[in-house]
């Protein structure tokens, strides 16, 4: 029974072994994300949408919490690559505070630029991930979730017809 836990805890961490993708694994790894996305977008009724996208950041965020460290200790890693719940959980911000009419022009938008600013880590980005555990881990791509917020507002205020507005 151990060693389904063992298993569950990765399958979890890792995005569903997404995030061993021996390329852009944390680009690949926030695919689980677009998919449950896109299960929120088309299935549910629009009222409860948001409440679904932040029922799932929320356990995002928890699971990065508490596998944290876990997943530092079995890597021998500070923030090891193979881990995709943060970016999972930053994905999850940034939709939930930028969406359009269009689920295609959401899941461009949203996914590109959270992931630009989660690779270019701005201040305070790359001097919060030295925060112990699987606090580190998430905290700096909440924050750099917030600049793709930011950035996605002033876009679209800018370049409505780039975001279908």
């Amino acid at each position: 029974m151990d060693g389904f836990f063992e298993k569950t805890k990765e399958a979890i961490c890792t995005g569903f072994w997404l995030g061993y993708s021996p390329v852009a694994s944390g680009t690949v790894g926030t695919l689980p994300a677009v998919l449950i996305y896109a299960l929120i977008r088309f299935f549910l009724a629009p009222e409860f949408q948001r409440v679904a996208v932040l029922v799932f950041l929320a356990l995002s965020c928890l699971g990065c919490v508490a596998l944290g460290e876990w997943a530092e200790k079995r890597s021998g890693k500070k923030d090891p690559g193979t881990f995709v719940l943060d970016e999972i959980a930053g994905f999850f911000l940034t939709v939930l505070f930028f969406s359009t009419h269009s689920f295609f022009l959401t899941v461009f938008w949203a996914f590109l630029a959270t992931r630009f600013f989660d690779i270019i880590k701005p201040f305070p980005s790359n001097a919060i991930q030295d925060a112990p555990g699987g606090w580190g881990i998430l905290l700096d791509d909440l924050f750099a979730s917030v600049y793709a917020i930011v950035f996605l507002k002033l876009f679209a205020w800018v370049f409505p017809w780039a975001v279908g507005f």
